[in-house]
This record gives C-alpha cells, sequence and structure tokens, in this order.
C-alpha cells in the first residue's frame, strides 16, 4: 500500500500515523511524507526573504520530516519520497495527489469546532478534493475496535472490500451496523395506517438482518470473527455518531459517493457529519456514482 502521510509536525497529525500503524500489515506499506511551508497568512508588507522567514520555516519542515521518518521506520513500515514544499497545505497536498498514484491520504484533524469549523480545515478540504481513500485521525487512541455500518448498497459493500484488502483486523472488535430510519418520518403527511407502518418496520428489519448477515460472512470468509450485528433506529448520522461515542469505538469505515460541489452544497452527506462530529478516527472510502 501507498500512503501520502500529510503532516505539520502537530501531536494530532502524529497520532493518525501511530493509530493508522496499528490497524495495517506495515511490512506492507510505503509512506511518502509531505510537509507545506505556509507562509500566505502573513501581511503583503512583510519581506520574507529579508526577514529569514523561508530559511526558519525551511529548517522547521526539515525537522518535521526527519522526525516523521524516524516514526515511519520505528512503526515497521517504509519511508518513501520526503516532501517539503512551499505554499497552501491543502494545495500542495491536492497537487501532489495528481502527480502520484496513493492507495491512501493519512492526515490528522484538528476538529475546529464554531466559526473555526465554517472557515474550513485542511482535512476537509483535502477529502472534498479527491477521490483516493482517506484516514482521517483526530485523537490517540487504543486501536481495539472498528465498527462498519452498511446500507446495503454496493458502494458500503466496496469500503469494507477496501479494508478487508488493506487492513489487518486480527484481534480487532469487529462490529458491523445498520441503520433503519423510523418508518413514520417517511411519510410527513396525512394518516398512515397502523397495520401498514407495522409491516414496513418489519420488513426493514428483515431486510437488515439479510443484510448484517451477508456483510458477516464476508468476515467469515476472511477468517476474522464478528464481535457484533447490530441494527440502530433513527437519523443514519446520528445514531452512528452516538453509537461510536457511547461504546468507545476507535475507527469507523465509512463509503462515500464522489458527488458534485452543487449536491454537497444542497445535501451534505452522512459520511461527512459522522467524519465531523465522531470522535473516532474514519476510513473514508470513496466511490463514483456510477460504480454503484
Amino acid at each position: 500500500m501507498k500512503v501520502l502521510f500529510c503532516t505539520d509536525g502537530s501531536g494530532i497529525s502524529f497520532n493518525s500515523l501511530e493509530n493508522f500503524s496499528n490497524f495495517v500489515c506495515r511490512e506492507s506499506v510505503t509512506v511518502d511524507i509531505i510537509c507545506a511551508i505556509d507562509w500566505s497568512f502573513l501581511p503583503d508588507e512583510v519581506s520574507i526573504e529579508e526577514s529569514g522567514f523561508v530559511n526558519s520555516c525551511a529548517n522547521v519542515a526539515d525537522n518535521i520530516l526527519e522526525c516523521s521518518s524516524k516514526d515511519v521506520e520505528e512503526y515497521g513500515m517504509k519511508v518513501g519520497q520526503k516532501i517539503k514544499v512551499c505554499g497552501s497545505a491543502v494545495e500542495s497536498i491536492l497537487e501532489q495527489c495528481q502527480k502520484e498514484k496513493y492507495d491512501l491520504i493519512l492526515m490528522g484533524s484538528h476538529g475546529r469546532k464554531g466559526i473555526q469549523k465554517w472557515l474550513g480545515s485542511v482535512s476537509r478540504d483535502v477529502i472534498s478534493n479527491i477521490k483516493t481513500p482517506a484516514y482521517i485521525s483526530k485523537y490517540k487512541s487504543p486501536c481495539k475496535s472498528v465498527l462498519f455500518p452498511v446500507d446495503g448498497s454496493e458502494h458500503s459493500i466496496s469500503g469494507i472490500k477496501f479494508a478487508l484488502d488493506n487492513f489487518d483486523l486480527r484481534n480487532k472488535e469487529i462490529l458491523i451496523c445498520m441503520v433503519n430510519e423510523d418508518a413514520q418520518t417517511l411519510f410527513l403527511e396525512g394518516a398512515v395506517d397502523t397495520n401498514w407502518l407495522m409491516q414496513i418496520e418489519k420488513n426493514q428489519e428483515n431486510y437488515a438482518n439479510n443484510i448484517l448477515k451477508k456483510v458477516q460472512k464476508m468476515f467469515e470468509d476472511e477468517c476474522y470473527t464478528v464481535s457484533e450485528t447490530i441494527i440502530l433506529k433513527g437519523n443514519p448520522a446520528q445514531v452512528i455518531i452516538d453509537y461510536t461515542v457511547k461504546h468507545k469505538i476507535d475507527m469507523v469505515c465509512l463509503t462515500s459517493r464522489n458527488t458534485t460541489k452543487f449536491e454537497k452544497f444542497l445535501l451534505g452527506s452522512i459520511s461527512s457529519r459522522i467524519l465531523e462530529y465522531t470522535p473516532s478516527d474514519v476510513l473514508l472510502c470513496r466511490v463514483d456514482k456510477q460504480e454503484e
């Protein structure tokens, strides 16, 4: 697996590297490391050449790349390119993704709140503009439990296949969930027959049980034991977030459709809301709409 590790030298980014290393076959992973020197925040009147700011930033970036390389090797993975660039972190990472083909992008997220959330973050801006799978981490975790939400669609199954092909889930607690929305919320107008609602809920449960059995077999075929399968009820994003918090899930595996920016603006997505509000690490697999 070829991975691009994006780091700004923060503890959060180094936590993402450590967490990630506990979920993969380390000897099969090559890690390119990128650190961007961004002075775009400086006022125009500041002369960065005369102030020695360039050299100072370059030295900091070199130190970050060196520390990152040592950690990659310490975790048993192979160091690839060490990339030091000048400019916006987001633009630099996206440009590197265009130059090289990566199996996964690895980064930490500072989990900004309030007005900072609306101003955006590097991790969110990057994953909104790439089709490459991404692993995003906010905190250092025990790396013991993994939750796989499914909805029965082919695109959710593709995310599980990616995890099975690229991640080492031995000795991990594997949980699979499916969310059924409350049948009463599906009908906004008029009275709905109670017996009909009960039949819809029964059909939902039967369908969910069949999907959970199918997914469980996928893991069993790879010699993994599933600790729990569960049907949740309610708003998909919220109940998954609540479940990850209550059960202290270490990683959530999600699959996201590659929608247009206009569609994202209008609708948002379940995966983006989970990514923003769950404290768990998130493995985000991408699929084009035509691949579903």
